[in-house]
């Protein structure tokens, strides 16, 4: 079955890898539905339909979220750049930064 989310042969990838790239398509799926809900959201004027609209917007946050977890799971350099970026204040960017170091260090 041909499909756009393969850069290589898909024949030639592993039944890992094949997965892998099926849930980060996900990842992408969610994180676009997300963003079209926003921007349904921000212009629409009827409770009921604006109440709609917020559920199934939850429910991709939830599907969002369960994705990059079980990639994170997958792959434990990016659990660890996911650990020191997410859920802490102070400046994204800083955070970023020094999850890139830690990741060069597991490499060694």
């Amino acid at each position: 079955m041909p499909t756009d989310q393969y850069h290589e042969p898909p024949e030639e990838l592993s039944q890992e890898v094949r997965t892998f790239a099926r849930l980060a398509a996900s990842l992408q799926e969610e994180a676009e539905a997300i963003g079209w809900y926003e921007q349904r959201l921000s212009v629409e004027r009827d409770a009921e339909a604006r109440s709609i609209m917020e559920d199934a917007q939850e429910e991709e946050f939830k599907h969002f979220a369960m994705a990059l977890e079980s990639l994170a799971r997958r792959k434990p350099k990016w659990r660890t750049v996911l650990q020191d970026v997410l859920f802490k204040p102070g400046d994204i960017v800083q955070h970023g930064e020094e999850a890139e170091e830690d990741e060069k260090k597991e490499k060694s």
